[in-house]
């Protein structure tokens, strides 16, 4: 996750985006570096700082153990970790690594993945984030990536840098009582079964099971070997305690894995020696409508447990009309989640799938230069091709605008009632919904 203050800057004028032509990157200069702090890549002599300064921008704990050293610095020096250092002493970290996004349609690209971002307070407004964000993207651009990823501690930095949210996350409290559920009913009631297994299993089972979501479900990501090892605690964090949660596999009649939740109870009971638990599910996948509907009947039918928490869903999810009152189903957290920059435009709009047929023209601002031009789409069931072009455009935006169309969350009827998409063209916003849009919302289960 990252984090800082920035604002985010307004969609550029007509004369701004006039001349805007397919003309290829214009990364932006290096900045002046008079203040004597350096940016660089970290070495493993400067980890534990670099960990310290972490700690300090998020408002943990600075102090660094050894064990915490040596448990994060293999994985650190395998990614691209930065460091802003003012006379030695870390005060703005950065990291970034390799990455999978899931596109409409089921194809995967390439992105550049953003975690770790951090000012110090003593030296914001120094321009640390943007050399170190520059940096990054350039070399993200360099090698080939599609896109950069992040998730935003806060909503108001990225857009500047070309970032916008592409997808939502939704978080529901559960009122067991309230439901309605037949508690005494099995589950699952068909051809399932559900079984209680431990993080061998998951080791196991999971991964496979992730592909195959992934390659369904816009907005999801790959998760490496080493996610399922944190997951099911066989490589213990130092500055994050583990519990033990439960783990669920929904199996098919025919023994096939189709869904798998992990989750953990609490121990809360009343004066009166009544027990009002509250399950978390710290996640929870499913390739199949069956699968789904058995796991969380599973976890709200759990004797003791009065209330779920349900961890971060698709804002469509189907949990709240599982339920036979789904009122009790109470949204506690809705937010933006993955933001996208995109960088190369002609290999993205190539990349996703479209339902429909027709041709748009995209008039694409970008100070960096990487996306920036005017490109024209010409799209169908069959495939898709996206060309420079000098036609006249019939939609002008940001680049930041882009991401969350390309992913098919947002309308862009609605950002242009917004003003930050503008119509050139009569219909034009409406043409654009019709080929971009999807029929169910891009989501990303992943935090990084």
């Amino acid at each position: 996750m990252t984090g800082d203050h920035h604002r985010t800057d307004s969609l550029p004028t007509a004369t701004a985006t006039a001349t805007a032509t397919a003309t290829g990157p214009r990364p932006a200069g290096p900045a002046s570096h008079s203040d004597g702090i350096e940016v660089r890549r970290v070495e493993e002599a400067d980890v534990a700082d670099w960990i310290r300064a972490l700690s300090t921008g998020f408002l943990r704990s600075p102090v660094v153990s050894g064990d915490e050293v040596a448990e994060r610095t293999p994985h650190y020096l395998a990614s691209r970790t930065l460091g802003a250092f003012d006379r030695g002493r870390c005060v703005a970290t950065f990291r970034s690594f390799g990455q999978e996004l899931t596109v409409v349609g089921g194809a995967t690209v390439p992105a550049d993945a953003i975690s770790n971002v951090t000012v110090t307070a003593t030296h914001r407004r120094r321009g640390l984030l943007t050399r170190m964000m520059t940096r990054d993207l350039a070399a993200a651009k360099e090698r080939g990536d599609v896109v950069a990823t992040l998730v935003a501690a806060e909503y108001p930095i990225y857009g500047r840098y070309g970032f916008g949210p592409a997808t939502w996350s939704t978080e529901w409290t559960i009122d067991v009582p309230r439901a309605g559920l037949d508690r005494r009913r099995p589950v699952p009631d068909g051809g399932g079964r559900i079984d209680l297994v431990d993080g061998d299993d998951v080791r196991a089972l999971g991964p496979g099971l992730h592909e195959r979501l992934r390659r369904v479900q816009p907005g999801a990501i790959d998760r490496p070997e080493r996610w399922w090892q944190v997951n099911t605690g066989a490589v213990r964090l130092e500055h994050s305690p583990w519990t033990e949660p439960f783990h669920a596999v929904y199996r098919a009649a025919d023994g096939t894995v189709e869904g798998l939740a992990a989750y953990v109870c609490d121990d809360t009971w009343t004066d009166a020696k009544q027990p009002q638990n509250t399950a978390t599910v710290r996640n929870l996948i499913a390739v199949s409508p069956a699968a789904e509907r058995a796991l969380w009947l599973h976890v709200c039918s759990t004797d003791w447990v009065t209330k779920v928490k349900s961890g971060w869903r698709a804002p469509d999810d189907l949990l709240p009309l599982l339920l036979p009152d789904p009122r009790a189903a109470v949204i506690t957290t809705h937010a933006d989640w993955l933001w996208v920059r995109i960088l190369d435009v002609v290999r993205a709009l190539e990349a996703r799938t479209y339902a429909g047929s027709g041709t748009l023209v995209l008039e694409v601002a970008d100070e960096s230069g990487w996306a920036h031009g005017r490109w024209r789409l010409e799209a169908s069931p069959a495939g898709a091709s996206c060309t420079p072009t000098t036609r006249s455009a019939d939609l002008t935006l940001h680049v930041r605008e882009l991401a969350p169309l390309w992913l098919g969350d947002e309308s862009a009827v609605r950002l242009a009632a917004l003003g930050r998409v503008r119509e050139e063209r009569a219909g034009a916003a409406e043409v654009a919904d019709a080929l971009l849009r999807t029929s169910r919302r891009p989501w990303c289960p992943d935090l990084f």
